[in-house]
């Protein structure tokens, strides 16, 4: 049997990735408790009171990630809990994440906070949502919450898979506000670039040491029919109007936009980072009679290996070509976020193996990966999939709030302690992919 070490660099981030909305439950002031309550969730699936972390358990899941080696953690801050209303500051929920922060900090685990993760307070999304120009608004939550946090807290995103947030929310409509306006979504494009911005120079105002960045979801887009045109063009389209747009922003200045609507010329240079979402690619088909889709079907390859509800095909290889296109922007790259829906833990253990054997070359051509963060902890509020959808390393019981450790998590502490992915491990844990990683010749 070969036998073969995979070593990471030194001081590599190791860590999971979490969303407030989707941890801390008893939030009724939010966008999405609105949608939850139109019954737009899988199976009538509430975040009521979902992992917990706002009554405190907050405190036991950390325990869980340094007392399986991992350095760091990437969570978000709930802006409809520090403003719920418009101008009115809650000192008590600041301290509640000053806390968290700080419990970080003391586990040994580096904190990455996230500004906005999807969710919005329901005061800003009565009024109008981010079709409004929201700049200074956000500027000044953001302002409050640097302040609270700076002192812990090294690592910033401000906006989490913005193109997903516009796309779902204003194009397909399957996130609130449930939108089908391509105008509309080219205005909250230009909106959040502006409230990016606004709070990169904000947070280095306030901690010049800080370094800033969006979390980007890359999703990789082949012609279904290489051979066919069409296929070809839309699949081409569908990748450059998903993928391209913000970070193409942020490194040019230049928004892609509808004729009329401004260009954001001051985005260039206002990211530190660049943060790299990763799940899956798809095959895209031309479908030109399914505007609702932008007349692209989307499937995987017959072939592939896909999660339980078919959300996800493991395809590691097209995560090496996310992870050669964000390395083409020049910047520190952080894989902040990276898993799979699999409630039975069969395929996370290759998933997870597999993937970061991508993330070890990348890192061993000396590109500049610095970090890498598994979606996610515990199993939380997976937006509209409710409680379907099952990513966590540990698996949580709803009825009790237990937390149960899958063999995942095992693998993953031994992989974080020891900097390294090695032939070992993967024969134990995922021995189907043992020869594929350390072939013999």
């Amino acid at each position: 049997m070969a036998e073969a070490r995979l070593t990471f660099p030194r001081d590599f981030l190791w860590g999971t990735a979490t969303a407030a909305y989707q941890v801390e439950g008893s939030n009724a002031n939010s966008s999405w408790h609105a949608w939850e309550q139109a019954g737009h969730i899988a199976a009538a699936g509430s975040a009521a009171q979902a992992c917990d972390w706002w009554g405190g358990r907050w405190r036991e899941d950390f325990d869980r990630a340094a007392e399986t080696g991992q350095n760091a953690h990437r969570f978000s801050v709930e802006w409809s809990r520090i403003e719920p209303e418009p101008g009115r500051w809650d000192e008590a929920a600041l301290d509640r994440y000053r806390d968290m922060a700080r419990g970080l900090a003391e586990r040994g685990l580096e904190p990455m906070a996230t500004l906005h993760h999807f969710s919005d307070p329901l005061w800003l999304a009565e009024t109008g949502g981010w079709v409004v120009d929201r700049t200074a608004a956000f500027e000044a939550f953001a302002v409050r919450v640097v302040e609270a946090l700076k002192d812990h807290v090294r690592l910033w995103i401000t906006f989490n898979e913005p193109n997903v947030y516009v796309t779902l929310g204003y194009i397909t409509g399957v996130f609130p506000p449930g939108a089908t306006d391509p105008f509309a979504a080219g205005r909250v494009m230009s909106h959040l670039l502006d409230a990016h911005i606004a709070a990169y120079h904000a947070i280095h105002r306030i901690r010049p040491d800080a370094q800033v960045g969006m979390a980007h979801h890359y999703r990789g887009m082949a012609p279904q029919r290489p051979w066919f045109p069409p296929d070809r063009w839309i699949s081409a389209f569908h990748s450059r109007r998903f993928n391209e747009a913000f970070p193409r922003a942020l490194q040019t200045g230049r928004l892609r936009l509808p004729v009329g609507l401004p260009r954001a010329s001051a985005a260039r240079g206002t990211q530190d980072f660049f943060g790299l979402n990763y799940y899956t690619s798809d095959l895209v088909r031309f479908a030109p009679f399914a505007p609702r889709v932008l007349f692209g079907r989307r499937s995987f390859p017959e072939d592939a290996e896909v999660s339980p509800n078919g959300f996800i095909a493991n395809r590691p290889a097209e995560f090496a070509r996310a992870l050669r296109w964000a390395k083409g922007f020049g910047l520190p790259i952080y894989v902040t976020e990276n898993g799979i829906e699999d409630a039975s833990d069969r395929l996370r253990p290759r998933y997870l193996v597999e993937h970061l054997r991508q993330v070890w070359l990348a890192a061993n051509f000396n590109w500049k990966i610095r970090g890498y963060f598994h979606w996610t902890l515990v199993d939380n509020f997976e937006w509209g999939n409710g409680w379907t959808q099952r990513f966590g390393l540990w698996e949580l019981d709803l009825q009790t709030q237990a937390r149960r450790m899958r063999p995942s998590a095992g693998l993953y502490a031994e992989i974080c302690r020891a900097n390294a992915l090695s032939s070992e491990m993967v024969a134990r844990y995922a021995p189907e992919v043992f020869a594929g990683m350390f072939p013999n010749e």
